[in-house]
């Protein structure tokens, strides 16, 4: 079931997405709160605007260096242990949001993942139940500002800008996750092409080390980390996250202060 956020003008609202990704069935109420029930009204994909798919109430939990090879090209190996990160949730945008490059910034890079949606509230997850407390998947680009996560020593400011942490097209919430393709497309450039079969930490063992240290609620995301390949983005330029089975996300990228 492929689960959507959108708007026609109005308040937002949520909707059942079909296999070919056209058309929308309006559901009543949050999807993370209330059952699914369908209200009767139908549109097109093109005719809407399509939203984040979710708002975190809570946080976004980002994780670092979980592909080796992006640990290698990062200058350094894998940790051992998640390396986790918080992202705010005001950084999160939907697909065709500009990504905003910040004047403290010289250098922004993309930073292509799969997105966890916690469905339930839970804590001191083990790993057998970690797949129970899962609503669903969807994309997202983990943009960060390079040259600052360099400088600051740690990764608040660097990927905690506004409009840093793009999710979407929509939710998916039946989905094999074990061994998905995702590319990254920086214009028409493919700048990643990895697979999640390669993270180092598999997406259970991530849920159940992340519920150790927080309470996580419904709607908290969490980034499973990127496959090799990441690099700056320039003013005007487009990012596209493609991930099998979930859809597209694209962002262009504007300058702050220039064309913003």
């Amino acid at each position: 079931m492929r689960i959507a956020r959108y708007t026609t003008g109005e308040d937002p609202t949520y909707g059942l997405v079909d296999g070919a990704g056209e058309k929308i069935a309006q559901i009543s109420g949050d999807p993370l709160y209330s059952k699914i029930e369908l209200t009767g009204v139908t549109t097109t994909v093109d005719e809407v605007r399509l939203l984040a798919p979710v708002i975190p109430r809570s946080k976004v939990i980002g994780i670092g260096k979980n592909y080796a090879e992006h640990a290698r090209e990062m200058g350094g190996e894998a940790p051992k242990e998640p390396l986790m990160f918080l992202i705010p949730n005001t950084a999160v945008v939907g697909p065709g949001d500009p990504v905003v490059m910040p004047r403290q910034s010289e250098r922004v890079d993309y930073e292509g993942e799969l997105a966890v949606v916690i469905g339930r509230m839970c804590r001191d997850v083990s790993v057998e139940e970690a797949r129970s407390v899962i609503f669903g998947y969807t994309c997202a680009n983990d943009v960060t500002a390079r040259d600052l996560q360099k400088s600051d020593g740690q990764w608040s400011r660097a990927k905690g800008f506004d409009t840093f942490c793009p999710l979407g097209p929509w939710i998916e919430t039946d989905l094999d996750v074990s061994d998905l393709r995702l590319r990254t497309r920086r214009g028409d450039e493919v700048v990643q092409d990895g697979t999640t079969a390669d993270m180092i930490h598999d997406i259970p063992t991530l849920i159940s080390y992340a519920s150790q240290a927080f309470t996580l609620l419904p709607g908290d995301v969490i980034l499973t980390g990127t496959p090799e390949g990441v690099g700056p983005v320039e003013s005007g330029q487009s990012v596209e996250i493609e991930i099998e089975d979930i859809g597209v996300l694209r962002n262009p990228f504007v300058r702050h202060g220039a064309d913003a």
